[in-house]
């Protein structure tokens, strides 16, 4: 069965102060896709997230995105706090945790937009509410399980190991039943196991819980392990787009990465 897009960004553009930071960029990703959008510091990769997301609001262009319904959706026309509620989260570059708080309270934080009962529902201990929370706790627990973090859900989250941090700000998103999950350098920081283990991640969260992800990294040994397929951008605007293959290969991305490559029998080394 031919695979329906997930998101798609037509001619998306955005500029700061006259200077374009995305410049009619289009791409789209399918449904259970791991995507990657590379490119060298200050090509813009982070300022499309936050157009997706609508942190920026782009002058051109629009987000479509097929909700947990199925429903296509211009993401342009909604706020930001709307977003979530229909199944895409994201990650930030610097860890966004609550150090006084438990690993599996931190998980639970994520999961705010599911609750049904109301304030009042919750401050008088309703049947719903317990009901509420009760499973809730069972997914946060069942995630710190695949996440191999159920030793230390009652540990403060404050302390912890870096890498643990990274697992646990993803299995947050994991918390809201996303249908795609946008990834923001999840490996900066991590040393070279850790990065292994968390290539070995994204599959199964593709695999175990059907998201679809897209994914901006600079570790280029990551991106060409996990994505299917890669679009690389320059200055705001795509200079290739393919499988990692494909992309290793392209001259416009090598050049955009090392400079004028003159040699043929030069290769791209520091995407590979």
């Amino acid at each position: 069965m031919k695979k329906k897009p997930c998101l798609t960004i037509n001619d998306l553009t955005i500029s700061f102060g006259g200077i374009k930071a995305v410049d009619h960029l289009n791409f789209h990703i399918l449904e259970g896709e791991i995507y990657g959008l590379i490119g060298p510091n200050g090509a813009g990769k982070t300022t499309v997230f936050n157009c997706i997301t609508q942190f920026y609001k782009p002058n051109t262009g629009s987000v479509m995105f097929a909700n947990r319904n199925n429903d296509l959706l211009n993401l342009v026309t909604m706020k930001t706090h709307q977003i979530i509620s229909h199944g895409l989260v994201r990650t930030f570059q610097n860890v966004e945790l609550i150090h006084e708080l438990s690993i599996l309270d931190n998980l639970l934080v994520g999961a705010h937009v599911d609750f049904t009962s109301t304030v009042l529902q919750h401050a008088f201990r309703s049947k719903k509410a317990r009901e509420e929370e009760r499973l809730l706790l069972e997914r946060g627990k069942d995630i710190l399980k695949f996440l191999g973090l159920d030793d230390k859900m009652h540990d403060l989250i404050g302390g912890q190991p870096y890498g643990i941090l990274k697992k646990v700000e993803l299995g947050r998103t994991l918390m809201s039943h996303p249908k795609l999950i946008i990834l923001d350098e999840p490996a900066a920081g991590l040393n070279d196991t850790e990065t292994i283990d968390l290539a070995r991640l994204l599959k199964e969260i593709r695999s175990n819980y059907n998201c679809t992800i897209l994914l901006v990294e600079h570790d280029m040994r990551l991106v060409m392990d996990v994505c299917d397929r890669i679009c690389a951008i320059s200055f705001g605007r795509k200079i290739g787009e393919g499988t990692p293959l494909e992309i290793q290969s392209n001259k416009d991305v090598q050049e955009a990465y090392l400079g004028k490559v003159d040699d043929e029998d030069e290769t791209c080394a520091d995407i590979r």
